[in-house]
């Protein structure tokens, strides 16, 4: 099917932003994905791409098309999957994305353990901390705790993912601790690029969201930790992270009476994928893996 091949081009070469990229993820050259791309192109009478030195650049027709494009193909190989040799457990390809943090410490190994239990499957676990809309980026399940949402991706919701506000001793020192949120504004703060940098806490009326002045902003919870274990300024980070230097005292917590508002750990798939007997058979496993939390054991 020449057209499936060039739109599986195309694809590839949206997620990596490159022809290079994108051959080296389909196993092929650049000048044969360029090739097939603009074989695409030709036949949807449309250029879809910006070509630069560089990189490319998705042309409005190409945004408009990329997930109507990353739909056909997933449905396709449901129903290659669907019609292949009678099953013996579980079969088939996984796309697994999770942020790095919470992925290197808790999800990769629930993912690993669900490998070693269906041997007959194939996953593909990306650590990639930014926002991903699977049905654009050629995900089956997108796992993370950023608040995003997007049309034709059923969530399910995890576990709640506490956060706490901390700042080391050596800060506090010279600053005055804040007693409500609209105090930090007289505070440096260090940011997680992702979250942004409104902050939100749970008040005795309701949430309270308060605008922070960004020292400092990253977008890895680990460098974020440290940043405040330095002395830096005021941080939100999750729970588990802050668990063991509020024990020994490197941190503290601050407002206690405004607990930072906690995000969800959820997974985020496809609708038309939500009924695969593998991407029922993965959520299973890892609600079961996150009840309890592994960060609360």
């Amino acid at each position: 099917m020449p057209v499936l091949v060039d739109i599986e081009a195309f694809l590839a070469s949206a997620r990596a932003g490159g022809l290079s990229a994108a051959a080296r993820e389909v196993g092929t050259t650049p000048s044969v994905i360029s090739k097939r791309v603009g074989r695409l192109e030709t036949e949807l009478g449309t250029k879809l791409f910006t070509r630069s030195t560089r990189a490319l650049k998705l042309t409005a027709e190409g945004e408009r098309l990329r997930p109507r494009l990353q739909q056909i193909v997933s449905e396709l190989q449901d129903v290659l999957s669907d019609t292949g040799p009678e099953l013996r457990g579980l079969r088939g390809t996984l796309r697994v994305r999770t942020p790095n943090t919470i992925g290197s410490m808790f999800i990769g190994k629930a993912v690993t353990r669900f490998q070693a239990a269906n041997p007959d499957m194939r996953i593909e676990l990306h650590l990639i901390d930014r926002p991903v809309n699977p049905l654009e980026e050629g995900f089956d399940v997108s796992l993370g705790a950023l608040p995003q949402s997007y049309w034709g991706v059923h969530e399910t919701p995890i576990q709640p993912y506490p956060r706490v506000l901390v700042a080391a001793p050596g800060y506090m020192k010279v600053r005055p601790p804040p007693a409500t949120p609209s105090d930090l504004v007289a505070h440096d703060c260090l940011a997680f690029m992702l979250v942004g940098h409104t902050w939100t806490f749970e008040g005795p009326s309701g949430p309270v969201s308060t605008e922070i002045r960004a020292r400092y902003t990253v977008n890895d919870s680990g460098i974020l930790l440290d940043a405040a274990l330095q002395g830096l300024g005021l941080a939100v980070l999750p729970r588990f992270l802050a668990r063991d230097p509020l024990r020994d005292g490197r941190l503290v917590e601050l407002l206690p009476d405004f607990p930072v508002s906690a995000l969800w750990l959820k997974a985020l798939v496809p609708s038309h994928k939500s009924r695969r007997p593998e991407i029922i058979a993965f959520l299973d496993h890892i609600q079961k893996e996150f009840d309890p939390p592994p960060w609360d054991r």
